[in-house]
């Protein structure tokens, strides 16, 4: 393990524990690996370049941090956290952005006194298509909670086989044919919905 490993493991025991500025020690360390992850969540949802990478990991992180007592079981687990709260920050604008199609009103929560730019853009079509996503993996995680879970680290975050092994306590052969019988599951299931691709 590097010594950043190190560290990050330190400080995930440390938020265990009650530190509470552990998860401020840590963020530093984590935040080139999470706008890896932030962009390729970005790209397998559809976004395009004018998604703001930072901004979606800056409200991640706002969620993680706002969390009580987290218990980070390791790295991994940690990466797998993170990637569910990138993911809902993926759907709550995606959700804002149908309803101004059905002219309701959004609330927008104003970011300006964390300084980070809330640039994330996306066209309708995506936003519908990450909102019928989401339907179609809860309805997934209630039949296999498991397979759903492989889906949130491979598609969302773009995890290797190994690091979501590591999330899902299983081995990579069997997170790759978790990955295959999932994405044949959620093709139908969109099929379903509209979304042939």
């Amino acid at each position: 393990m590097s010594a950043s490993g190190s560290n990050i493991t330190q400080l995930l025991h440390a938020a265990r524990e009650g530190s509470e500025n552990a998860l401020n020690e840590l963020f530093p360390l984590v935040y080139d690996e999470m706008r890896r992850r932030a962009a390729a969540q970005r790209a397998a949802a559809g976004g395009h370049a004018t998604m703001n990478t930072t901004a979606i990991v800056h409200e991640a992180y706002l969620k993680l941090a706002g969390q009580d007592a987290p218990a980070y079981q390791d790295r991994a687990h940690f990466f797998g956290v993170a990637a569910k709260a990138m993911r809902h920050v993926f759907l709550d604008y995606a959700k804002g952005r149908t309803r101004q199609k059905r002219g309701g009103d959004a609330t927008h929560v104003d970011i300006d006194d964390v300084q980070v730019s809330t640039d994330i853009t996306m066209g309708l079509d995506e936003a519908e298509r990450i909102v019928a996503m989401d339907a179609a993996l809860r309805q997934l995680a209630h039949e296999n909670p498991r397979l759903a879970q492989v889906v949130e680290c491979r598609f969302f975050a773009g995890m290797t086989n190994e690091d979501t092994a590591a999330v899902t306590g299983t081995s990579p052969a069997t997170v790759k044919r978790d990955w295959n019988a999932a994405r044949a599951l959620l093709f139908s299931e969109m099929k379903t919905r509209g979304f042939a691709q």
